[in-house]
């Protein structure tokens, strides 16, 4: 059998052959997306993990802030000024810190959504489009 190169295409092979390497570079070209969406989706569940961890001291925060002012008040405060503004203003206190937590660890799991690995779906796109403009100018 004959075969002759033209531009690194080969000529006169079997089609056996062919659907062989179609088969073996679509594989290797898959191997590579999924692994590229793997990596995308792993930096995406850092990123969320830091928004639960800020979600998870807000929380803590807003435990503090109950026992923290019910103590404030009972030992500091009690004879300075009345009991229900010393539990106001330490309650207050925990609370600010509190919200400002939530808001920053929401903020944090928002940016991560939605969970898709958008630049391996981007690069498989562009794969199915290069493939498609070769095929058509390959049948010509």
């Amino acid at each position: 059998m004959r075969t002759s190169t033209n531009g690194g295409v080969r000529r006169d092979e079997k089609v056996g052959t062919l659907v062989k390497d179609l088969a073996h570079d679509v594989s290797s070209l898959l191997r590579g997306e999924i692994a590229l969406a793997r990596a995308e989706m792993q930096q995406k569940g850092r990123a969320a993990g830091r928004g639960v961890g800020m979600l998870a001291a807000a929380a803590a925060f807003a435990l503090v802030a109950l026992g923290g002012s019910l103590a404030f008040v009972s030992l500091v405060l009690n004879g300075a000024m009345p009991a229900w503004l010393a539990v106001l203003l330490a309650t207050a206190a925990y609370a600010a810190i509190a919200v400002a937590l939530a808001v920053k660890g929401r903020a944090a799991l928002q940016q991560t959504a939605p969970p898709t690995p958008e630049k391996a779906i981007q690069s498989l796109k562009e794969d199915i489009q290069w493939a498609k403009t070769h095929a058509s100018s390959s049948s010509r």
